[in-house]
């Protein structure tokens, strides 16, 4: 009798121990995801800031057509900077496709660069980007004041620019978006206010 009472006993506090150990567990867990939180595009402060109207262009896309980037437009409009040496830029063009494809109800894809026309009609033709507007301007990367690649901009319809910042990751593009549907300039200052 006294043998199943030391079981029992045991067993209690073989439980209890257990207990403690998820309870331990799980705030450690819990203090890790605050630590590695989301981290969305990196925005910043130069060029036109989240909420103001965005400056209005129109230019020739390499792949045919004319782009007009501005107010009142049918669609949002998301704007990514990228260049034919740039490899994270490479590394995210099949996201793009992906983004043009499953958001093609309310947004427009326009890829934009700088530089020679004859290197980026290579660069169309040998990655396969005849699918999206792709535009060549100096002006239009001084307007946003673009000065690391990859770099998107993305705005409503009415020429708002809702989220931007540099992308080096789906997260980070999907962030844009998050940002837009949020309200909020970027995931960064949201994490911020509510911590």
């Amino acid at each position: 009798m006294t043998a199943l009472y030391f079981a029992v006993a045991l067993l209690f506090v073989a439980v209890m121990a257990l207990a403690l150990a998820f309870f331990v567990l799980a705030r450690q867990i819990g203090v890790l995801f605050e630590r590695i939180a989301p981290m969305g595009a990196l925005m910043n402060d130069s060029g036109p800031k989240v909420g103001d109207l965005t400056p209005a262009f129109t230019l020739n896309s390499l792949t045919g057509g004319a782009v007009h980037i501005g107010r009142d437009k049918e669609k949002a409009m998301l704007v990514f900077f990228l260049s034919p040496t740039c490899p994270v830029c490479k590394k995210l063009l099949p996201i793009l496709r992906s983004v043009k494809a499953s958001e093609k109800d309310w947004l427009d894809v326009v890829l934009a660069s700088d530089g020679e026309e004859e290197k980026h009609q290579r660069f169309i033709q040998h990655v396969g980007l005849q699918d999206f507007p792709y535009v060549l301007s100096t002006e239009l990367g001084l307007g946003y004041r673009v000065s690391r690649l990859p770099f998107a901009v993305l705005m409503d319809k009415q020429g708002v620019i809702r989220s931007k910042g540099l992308i080096n990751s789906r997260e980070q593009l999907e962030s844009l978006f998050n940002a837009m549907e949020m309200g909020v300039g970027s995931v960064q200052s949201f994490l911020e206010q509510h911590s």
